[in-house]
């Protein structure tokens, strides 16, 4: 888009019509690869059948589908248009362990397919490329990091997505966070005729969660532990050899991360000293930053989707920020402009990552949250390929 005139407010309105009306035509559509998803939920790294699901839909739209991108199977690129400024997309597609699409990835998917093919109809006349990410792994994994760091969203001038919560904000908050991968190896012995005989590795882990238990209290505002022990011994009568543990440590910064990351590995270190245990700490995935809007999109979305009827949530923001989880499209906000709204789902007194949160995600309030997610992205991408100053800043880069 090179004619100043094409950024006047009619055209910006008639390319948004154009939108509305491939998004509506192609509802019904994106409404069933939602439930579809729903219906077959694949964890991280494993999410084949979404995969294929998705990129079906957008190929039957136009889009060229490139699959496997960062060596990772089940992440791919969706690409329409052939403009100078290129808009991300990204569809999250892996679900929760045991209770499928608690935190509604196949609404993330369905809004992002929908405003992929809603920006592809007007593409070329707004001087964009729209590209569609597949992101695997978002739960456990982190697959925009793998991404990013092999260079698929490189050339991209602005990524956004949609989140359903049990609250309505064009802007997010999270915190940065590690995960913790830690084992312990002891000695097996028979616990009644011979226990002097083992080394506890059930005991490390026991000295390691009271170390932790006692931390919490000292730790900064902000800054949280959390896990699980996924390995706990062979038998009762048996002295544990080897003991596992997955944790997290979350800070409102990746700067402030290594801090809390360096005290929850003392406490490891701890139960291994107490018992003569070999302690073994993995950081299990990249870390998760924090997420840092982009506030030009984010007054562009609150528009948009107020004028689809969609009310936002007025919280405290020292509340928020108590209650902010982790993401790790926060480190794709950190590498370019980006917004994380998180669009409200009627989840009858359900919250995210509960089984009861999953059942609402598949029902007319999430189909109807889907849909007006699309739409807003497809209209905030409009509005900043066809705004001057924003087209131009874009282009420069965040630094320029």
């Amino acid at each position: 888009m090179t004619d100043s005139s094409v950024a006047t407010p009619a055209v910006r309105n008639e390319l948004k019509e154009v939108a509305l009306s491939a998004a509506a035509a192609a509802r019904d559509e994106v409404v069933g690869l939602s439930h579809d998803m729903h219906a077959h939920p694949e964890v991280a790294f494993e999410e084949h059948r979404t995969a294929d699901a998705i990129t079906a839909v957008l190929s039957r739209h136009g889009f060229s589908i490139e699959r496997g991108v960062a060596d990772l199977p089940t992440a791919f690129v969706a690409t329409a248009g052939s403009g100078d400024l290129t808009i991300g997309i990204c569809a999250e597609l892996d679900a929760l362990p045991g209770v499928g699409h608690a935190c509604g990835h196949n609404v993330i998917a369905g809004a992002a397919a929908t405003a992929g093919i809603a920006l592809a109809h007007v593409a070329d006349a707004a001087g964009v490329t729209v590209k569609v990410f597949g992101t695997p792994a978002e739960e456990f994994g982190g697959g925009k990091i793998f991404m990013l760091n092999a260079g698929v969203f490189d050339g991209v001038h602005a990524a956004m997505m949609v989140h359903p919560g049990t609250s309505e904000y064009a802007d997010h908050y999270t915190r940065a966070v590690v995960d913790l991968d830690v084992t312990y190896t002891g000695k097996a012995a028979h616990s009644a005729a011979a226990p002097n005989e083992g080394i506890n590795a059930g005991d490390a882990a026991t000295v390691a969660q009271v170390a932790i238990g006692l931390l919490r209290q000292h730790l900064n505002p902000g800054d949280l532990v959390h896990g699980i022990i996924t390995k706990g011994g062979e038998a009762p009568n048996v002295v544990p050899s080897e003991t596992n543990l997955l944790y997290d440590a979350r800070a409102n910064t990746i700067a402030e991360l290594d801090g809390v990351k360096k005290r929850l590995r003392a406490c490891f270190e701890a139960g291994a000293t107490a018992t003569g245990c070999s302690v073994d700490i993995a950081d299990e995935w990249p870390a998760f930053s924090e997420f840092r809007n982009d506030d030009p999109m984010v007054d562009f979305y609150r528009a948009n989707a107020e004028a689809l009827g969609r009310t936002f949530t007025r919280t405290p923001m020292q509340q928020r920020l108590a209650e902010a989880g982790s993401t790790d499209m926060g480190n794709v906000s950190l590498a370019m402009p980006a917004i994380h709204p998180t669009i409200k789902v009627d989840a009858h007194g359900a919250s995210n990552h509960q089984p009861e949160f999953a059942r609402w995600c598949a029902e007319p309030d999430a189909d109807q949250a889907l849909y007006d997610g699309g739409v807003s992205m497809a209209w905030t991408a409009i509005d900043l390929a066809t705004d001057d100053g924003q087209r131009a800043r874009l282009l420069a880069g965040r630094d320029a």
